[in-house]
C-alpha cells in the first residue's frame, strides 16, 4: 500500500492532467444526453403486456395521444365553440400530427330523406349561433354514445380536443408546440393538457427544471456544511470538485451509451453530489489528523490508513445501487442502479488519487492549519458531542441496546401500514395544472389509462364487428370503464341511420358498402390497420387502487376465454395491467435489491476484514435504520412507489459506510495495541468526526430536493436524509455498544 501511495505523489501532475482531459471528454458528451421520462419506453421486453402495448402503439399511435381540455362554464356557446376550432386548426396544421378530432370537426353520421349523410358534426364555416341553434348540438351530442362523455363531459362544462402523433415524432418537441401555439390565443377558458405526449413532455420540463435550479442549491448547501465541518477551503473546494467530476464522468457515460435520462436517474447527480463527496471528506480528515508530519508524508500515512476502508465503503455502496438491476421492472430504475453505482466508483477513484494529488500540488495551507487557533472549533465537536458520548456509550452500553430494541419492535408494526402507488398523477403535486389535467379526465372523460383490445382477424367481417360490440358492452359493465370506441360503432352508427336499428349486419356485402362511406377518414385510421386484419377497442380506464385493476384484469380474460374462434383472436392490455404488475414489482424489486445487497455486503466487509461476524456487526445498523425508515413511511402515510422504492438501498449503499469507518478504525487501534475503551473512542472521536460533517452534508444535500416539482423526489429526498440520520446513529451507538459487548464476552470467556 506504502507503494502504491508513494506512486500518487509522485505521479501527482500526471494524475491531475489525466483527470481534466477525461473530464473535458466526458463534459463534451453530456451535450448529446437526451431527457425521456416516458414509462412506455422503459416498460420490459419480457412483460406480455408491456410488449403489446408497445406494438399497439406503433400500429395505431394508441400511446402517441394527447388532449387539449377546454373547461368553462357552458361549451354550448359560439364563443367556445369558435375557440375550439381555433385550436384544433391550429394543432392539425403542425408537422407530425396525424389526426386531429374535436367538436367542430368529428364526425357525424345522419340519415335523412336523401339517404345516409357521412359529415362533420358541426360545419367548422358556419357554427351554430342563436339559442335554437345551440340547443340543437347540445341534444345532437348528447344523444350519440360517439360524443357524450367522449368528446364534451357530460355537465357540459368541458371538451376536449383530441390529437395523434405520426411513429416518427419527436413527442416533446411536438407536445411544446401544441402548448405554446394553444396559450398564445390567450382564450379566457380554463386550459389543460393531458395525454401521454402532454405528461411525458411535462415531466421532462420538470426534470430539467430540477437539474437547473436544485443542483445549484445542493452545492451550495454541502459547501456550507462542509466549511463548518474543516474550516478550509481545501476541505469545501476538493470534496465538491470530486464530486463533480465524477457526476460529470457518469453523466457523459450515459450520454456516450446512447441512455437517456429519465426521472429516476434525474436522481444521480444529486445523489453522486453527496455520495462522492463523503469519500474525499474521510481523507481529508485523516489527512488532517496527521498535520504533525510534513505535507507528503502526512498524505502518505493517512492513504495507508484510509484506503481500504474508502474502498469498501465504495464497494458496498456500488453493490446497493448495483442491486437495482435485480428484478426491477423498468428499465430506468435498472440504468439509475447501473450508473449510480459507475459514479460512485468513478468517486472513490478519485478520492484516493487526484483529492492526493491535488492537496500535494496546492495545499499551501497544510503547515499553517497547525496552529490551534484554526483547529480550536473542529475540536469542539469532540470535546462537546463525541467524547461525551464516548462515556454514555461506556456507562450505559445495555440501556442503549435497550432502546435501539423498542424503536426496531415499534417500527415494524408501521411497515405492515405501507401503502403502495403507482398512479402517474401522484407524481405532482396538487396545484400542478398536469394533476388538475389528469383529474379532468377522469372525472368528466373516463381517465387517462388507456385499455386496448386488440382484435386479428378480418375486420369486414360480421362475426368480428359483432364481438367487437359484445366485448365493448361487456367492458362498459365494469364501473372503471366510461366509454369505449372501435371501428363497429361505426358501423353502428351508419346502419342505425339507415333505419335497420342499432346492430351489426349479418352480410359482408352490407358491411362492405358502409365502410365504403367512411374509408379514408382520418378518425378510421385510429382503429385499423391498412390491410384490414387488425383492428382496436379503446377505452380509458378511471379507478386508480390496485385491486379494482386486478378484478378488471380477470374480468376482460374472462370475456376472452369465453369468445375463443378459429377466425379471430382476441389481446387485451392497457396501462391498468401494467400498473398491477408494476406494483407487484414494487415489494419484489425491494426485497430482492435487498437481500442481494445485504448478503454481499457481509461478505465482502468479512472478508475484507477477515472476519464474517464484523460483517455482521457492521450490516446491523444500516439494517435497524432501514426498518425505522420503513416504519416511519407507514405511520407518516409515505407510500412505496417509483421514487421511494429506490431509498432503502440507496440507505444501505450510502450508511454503510459509516459503519465500516467506525469498525475499521476500531479494528486498527486493537490491532496497533490499544485497549478496547481507548480504540472504541479513538473510532468515535476520529472517523465520528467525519462521520458527523459527511451526514450533515449528505442530509442537506437530499433535503434540497424537498422543493422538486416531482413528488416521489421530494419523498426520495426526505427519507434518503432521514435514513442517513439513523444509520450515522446507529453507527455511532449501536455498533460501538455491540463492539464493547462482544468483547466483554469474549474476555469473560
Amino acid at each position: 500500500m506504502e507503494k502504491i501511495v508513494s506512486k500518487v505523489i509522485q505521479y501527482r501532475y500526471f494524475i491531475s492532467l489525466i483527470v481534466l482531459f477525461i473530464t473535458i471528454f466526458f463534459g463534451y458528451q453530456i451535450r448529446f444526453l437526451k431527457v425521456n421520462s416516458d414509462i412506455i419506453n422503459s416498460l420490459p421486453d419480457s412483460d406480455p403486456d408491456a410488449v403489446l402495448l408497445k406494438q399497439i402503439g406503433e400500429k395505431f399511435g394508441g400511446n402517441r395521444i394527447g388532449m387539449v381540455i377546454l373547461e368553462t362554464d357552458d361549451v354550448f356557446t359560439t364563443e367556445v365553440l369558435s375557440h375550439v376550432r381555433q385550436i384544433t386548426d391550429s394543432i392539425k396544421e403542425m408537422e407530425y400530427i396525424s389526426s386531429v378530432t374535436s367538436i367542430t370537426n368529428i364526425m357525424d353520421i345522419n340519415g335523412g330523406e336523401f339517404g345516409l349523410e357521412v359529415g362533420a358534426l358541426v360545419d367548422p364555416y358556419e357554427l351554430p349561433s342563436g339559442k335554437k341553434a345551440l340547443d340543437k348540438l347540445k341534444k345532437r351530442v348528447y344523444s350519440k354514445e360517439l360524443f357524450k362523455g367522449t368528446i364534451v363531459s357530460e355537465d357540459g362544462m368541458a371538451t376536449i380536443i383530441i390529437f395523434t402523433l405520426y411513429d416518427d415524432a419527436d413527442i416533446q418537441v411536438v407536445a411544446r408546440d401544441v402548448r405554446e401555439k394553444t396559450l398564445a390565443f390567450n382564450f379566457p377558458e380554463k386550459i389543460y393538457f393531458a395525454g401521454n405526449p402532454m405528461l411525458v413532455t411535462s415531466i421532462s420540463d420538470l426534470i430539467r427544471k430540477d437539474l437547473f435550479l436544485l443542483i445549484p442549491v445542493t452545492f451550495l448547501v454541502i459547501a456550507i456544511v462542509l466549511f463548518f465541518g474543516f474550516h478550509s477551503l481545501n476541505g469545501v473546494i476538493l470534496p465538491i470538485l470530486t464530486a463533480s467530476i465524477a457526476i460529470v464522468w457518469t453523466i457523459g457515460f450515459m450520454a456516450l451509451g446512447g441512455y437517456e435520462m429519465s426521472m429516476i436517474s434525474s436522481n444521480i447527480p444529486i445523489i453522486l453530489l453527496a455520495v462522492g463527496s463523503a469519500y474525499s471528506i474521510h481523507v481529508i480528515n485523516r489527512v488532517k489528523q496527521e498535520q504533525d508530519q510534513n505535507k507528503d508524508k502526512a498524505i502518505t500515512t493517512a492513504l495507508i490508513y484510509i484506503t481500504v476502508p474508502v474502498i469498501l465503503a465504495a464497494v458496498t455502496t456500488a453493490i446497493g445501487f448495483a442491486s437495482f438491476t435485480i428484478g426491477a421492472y423498468l428499465t430506468m430504475i435498472r440504468d439509475f442502479g447501473l450508473f449510480t453505482a459507475l459514479g460512485t466508483l468513478f468517486s472513490c477513484l478519485l478520492s484516493i488519487t487526484f483529492v492526493p494529488a491535488i492537496i500535494s500540488i496546492v495545499d499551501g495551507s497544510f503547515n499553517r492549519e497547525r496552529n490551534q487557533s484554526v483547529t480550536l472549533r473542529p475540536s469542539l465537536l469532540s470535546s462537546r458531542v463525541l467524547t461525551p458520548l464516548h462515556r454514555i456509550l461506556t456507562n450505559y452500553t445495555k440501556q442503549i441496546l435497550v432502546v435501539w430494541t423498542v424503536l426496531i419492535l415499534v417500527s415494524i408494526g408501521g411497515i405492515f401500514l405501507i401503502e403502495r402507488s403507482v398512479d402517474v398523477k401522484d407524481y405532482f403535486k396538487k396545484s400542478n395544472p398536469t394533476r388538475i389535467a389528469e383529474e379532468i379526465m377522469a372525472k368528466k372523460f373516463g381517465g387517462t389509462k388507456p385499455v386496448f383490445v386488440l382484435f386479428r382477424g378480418d375486420m369486414q367481417s360480421p362475426e368480428v364487428l359483432q364481438t367487437m360490440v359484445k366485448m365493448q358492452e361487456y367492458m362498459k359493465k365494469d364501473p372503471g370503464i366510461q366509454n369505449t370506441q372501435s371501428v363497429a360503432n361505426l358501423i353502428l352508427e351508419l346502419y342505425d341511420a339507415l333505419g335497420e336499428g342499432r346492430k351489426i349486419p349479418n352480410e359482408r356485402d352490407m358491411i362492405e358498402q358502409l365502410w365504403f362511406l367512411i374509408d379514408n377518414n382520418e378518425y378510421l385510421q385510429r382503429f385499423v390497420n391498412e390491410d384490414l386484419d387488425e383492428g382496436i377497442i379503446i377505452s380509458t380506464y378511471s379507478a386508480i387502487d390496485n385491486a379494482s385493476k386486478i378484478n378488471f384484469h380477470h374480468y376482460m380474460d374472462e370475456f376472452v376465454k369465453n369468445n375463443l374462434s378459429d377466425n379471430y383472436s382476441i389481446e387485451v392490455t392497457g396501462m391498468p395491467f401494467v400498473d398491477v404488475t408494476m406494483d407487484q414489482s414494487l415489494i419484489r424489486s425491494q426485497l430482492g435489491s435487498l437481500s442481494v445487497a445485504v448478503v454481499f455486503v457481509v461478505i465482502i466487509v468479512g472478508l475484507i476484514l477477515r472476519s464474517f461476524r464484523r460483517g455482521v456487526f457492521a450490516t446491523i445498523p444500516i439494517i435497524v435504520a432501514i426498518t425505522i425508515l420503513f416504519g416511519l413511511m407507514g405511520y407518516f402515510g409515505i407510500p412505496l412507489n417509483i421514487g421511494t422504492v429506490l431509498v432503502a438501498s440507496v440507505a444501505l449503499g450510502i450508511g454503510i459506510d459509516y459503519s465500516i469507518h467506525i469498525i475499521s478504525h476500531y479494528d486498527y487501534g486493537i490491532k496497533n495495541g490499544l485497549e478496547m475503551q481507548k480504540a472504541i473512542e479513538d473510532a468515535i472521536v476520529i472517523s465520528g468526526r467525519a462521520i458527523i460533517i459527511n451526514v450533515a452534508s449528505v442530509s442537506g444535500g437530499f433535503l434540497v430536493l424537498l422543493f422538486s416539482e416531482m413528488v416521489p423526489l421530494q419523498y426520495f429526498g426526505l427519507l434518503v436524509a432521514i435514513s442517513m440520520v439513523g444509520s450515522s446513529l446507529g453507527a455511532l451507538t449501536l455498533l460501538p455498544a455491540i463492539l464493547i459487548l462482544d468483547q466483554r464476552k469474549a474476555t469473560v470467556s
